[in-house]
Parts: structure tokens; C-alpha cells; sequence
């Protein structure tokens, strides 16, 4: 967890002097947030790929609903995620981080639905963007607890939300 990182040992398992984390990540806060972008990296970065590479959202949607058991059954991944989120809410720099970067993730998952979907508001694409986001966050974390959770009744009715004008 992340009173487990700690710059002795990160120091230590680099096999290097703790001024070194010091002088690189400017301290404790500066190692845990270069900690949650890696994290983010692992994570949330290749589900956002696949959704911005598909050439429709609903493909998104089946693409990242395929992913799902693989994305989950990365342990060392998933705990990472799991201890970003928890450390998230208790370290405030931790939290800007997460903060900071699921905003730019729901930004580019807004502008995609919104080039899909020229009709809808921005505030419109920009809710579908938090919803489709925190329904991928809930379902990873929910397969990674119960792999035979059962999502393609989840996939349609989200999927039938992008037929609401």
C-alpha cells in the first residue's frame, strides 16, 4: 500500500541512496504522484486507447467490454488502482493527481462522443464521457473481486443510453 513507499524504500529496491529519489521526484508527495500517473498509465490508459481508437462508440463500448476480463485479471495492476484510489483520499497531492488526470480522461472521452454525436450538448457529452468512465472504474473493480460478474445486460443499457436524444 502506500505506506509502503516510502523513499528509503523505493531507495533501497533501486538499489540507490534516497537523495537520489529526493532530487528526482522532489520528495515523498513527488514519488507518490509520479507513482499514480505510472498507475494511471497501466490502467486507465489503454481502456481510453480502445475507446478512442474505435470508429463508433457503441464499437467502443464492445471493445472495452471484451477487454474487461483481461484488464481485471491483472493483479499487480489492479492493486495499484485499488491503493491509488484509497491513498487518493487521503493524500490531497495524491488526489489532484487522480483528479487531474480522470478530468483529461473524461475530456477526451467527451470529445469523442461529442464528434459522434454532433447533436448533443457539450454538457451532454461531457456527462456520457463521467458516466462511461465510472461505469468502467465500477466494473473493473467488480470483476477484479467476482471474474464471473456478469456485464453485457450493463454494456446494452449503457449502450441504449447513446439512442436518447
Amino acid at each position: 500500500g502506500w505506506p509502503a513507499i516510502t523513499t528509503r524504500a523505493v531507495a533501497a529496491r533501486a538499489d540507490t541512496n534516497p537523495g537520489v529519489i529526493h532530487y528526482h521526484f522532489g520528495g515523498l508527495p513527488g514519488l507518490h504522484c509520479a507513482v499514480a500517473r505510472q498507475t494511471c498509465e497501466l490502467v486507465i490508459s489503454p481502456l481510453v486507447t480502445m475507446f478512442l481508437d474505435a470508429p463508433d462508440t457503441r464499437t467502443a463500448l464492445r471493445t472495452m467490454r471484451d477487454a474487461l476480463p483481461q484488464t481485471a485479471s491483472d493483479d499487480h495492476a489492479m492493486r495499484l488502482a485499488v491503493e491509488l484510489i484509497s491513498g487518493a483520499t487521503r493524500d490531497s497531492a495524491l488526489g489532484s493527481a487522480l483528479a487531474a488526470k480522470l478530468k483529461e480522461v473524461r475530456a477526451e472521452i467527451a470529445d469523442h462522443v461529442r464528434i459522434r454525436h454532433p447533436e448533443w450538448t457539450r454538457r451532454r457529452a461531457a456527462g456520457m464521457a463521467t458516466l462511461i468512465i465510472a461505469f468502467m472504474d465500477g466494473l473493473v473493480l467488480h470483476h477484479s473481486v467476482d471474474p464471473n460478474i456478469e456485464t453485457a445486460e450493463a454494456f446494452s443499457l449503457l449502450e441504449s443510453l447513446l439512442d436518447v436524444q
